[in-house]
């Protein structure tokens, strides 16, 4: 048994610990999302998060919606999604996702994740985590790829891990989702005026520090990193697309086969997610809640 499962155990729970891939993501083994935890059994799972990047919680098909937002909420304020036209109803919390068409109107976002990124990275106090439910599963498909960032980051060559640490670069939602709102045929919403004032573009360091591990990630994703700041434009695009494609390297990822009622918890500072997409006759719908990060600190 590892050293976060003893923890766990000892927080008057009965959960365990399984790793599920070799760098990152484990599996917690008897832990109820409904039931009430004690502040240690919260503690433990905060740690396990940290250290794991990716926990996957099996057999939650029973979890409401208010037990999932109450859970969630158990690791910090939750984040409203500007995306308002999928939230669910009397849950604003609760970001839809799902590939449902119902009498031509989209139940969630049919298109979201369909490239790597960390959640909400294009706040100024980015996203600590994201807990996804699965509420209806297709019979095949729907896998969503995790890649580690710290890793990734480790796997560089030491001269470009120098280069990297005193960068720092643009994250941007309006970019990304007015391409997607070109190609979507109208089931993904462009943004209003006044919804793209609350995701202005804003500027992390490339080099994160993990403030619970303290290790060093790269903090950069194709999703929503535009531009480097201290370079000029086209060295600054060359970089990224070459970091966007290091961080794709197989070796750094695990998939996720989501099963009935599966609820994942994922680090948003130290992963990013890819969702591979399934055929739209196969209905898949799951629940999102997002938890607020801190304002990421460069690692140096």
């Amino acid at each position: 048994m590892t050293a976060l499962a003893s923890i766990a155990n000892q927080a008057s729970t009965n959960f365990e610990l399984r790793p599920l891939h070799p760098l990152f993501a484990a599996e917690i083994i008897g832990f109820d999302i409904a039931a009430p935890a004690d502040d240690a059994a919260i503690s433990a799972i905060a740690g396990a998060l940290a250290h794991h990047g990716v926990l996957v919680f099996r057999d939650q098909k029973h979890v409401t919606p208010e037990q999932h937002i109450a859970f969630s909420r158990a690791f910090g304020p939750l984040e409203i999604h500007v995306q308002k036209k999928f939230l669910l109803k009397d849950h604003p919390e609760v970001l839809i996702v799902s590939n449902v068409i119902e009498n031509g109107v989209p139940l969630g976002l049919v298109d979201a994740g369909r490239y790597w990124h960390s959640d909400l990275s294009y706040l100024a106090e980015p996203s600590l985590g994201s807990l996804l439910h699965a509420i209806e599963l297709p019979s095949e498909g729907g896998d969503t790829l995790f890649g580690s960032l710290t890793a990734a980051y480790e796997a560089l060559d030491e001269r470009i891990k120098a280069k990297l640490k005193p960068l720092t670069a643009v994250h941007d939602y309006n970019t990304l989702n007015k391409a997607q709102a070109a190609k979507s045929d109208g089931l993904r919403p462009v943004l209003s005026a006044e919804q793209a004032k609350t995701v202005p573009p804003v500027i992390h360091p490339v080099v994160r520090r993990h403030e619970v591990t303290g290790a060093p990630i790269l903090f950069v994703s194709e999703g929503f990193t535009t531009r480097i700041i201290e370079l000029p434009e086209e060295e600054g695009r060359a970089l990224l697309a070459g970091l966007f494609e290091h961080q794709k390297q197989p070796r750094f990822h695990y998939r996720h086969h989501w099963q009935n009622g599966d609820l994942v918890f994922w680090d948003n500072r130290a992963t990013i997610h890819l969702a591979t997409g399934t055929q739209p006759n196969l209905r898949r719908t799951l629940y999102r809640t997002t938890v607020r990060g801190p304002k990421p600190t460069a690692f140096s």
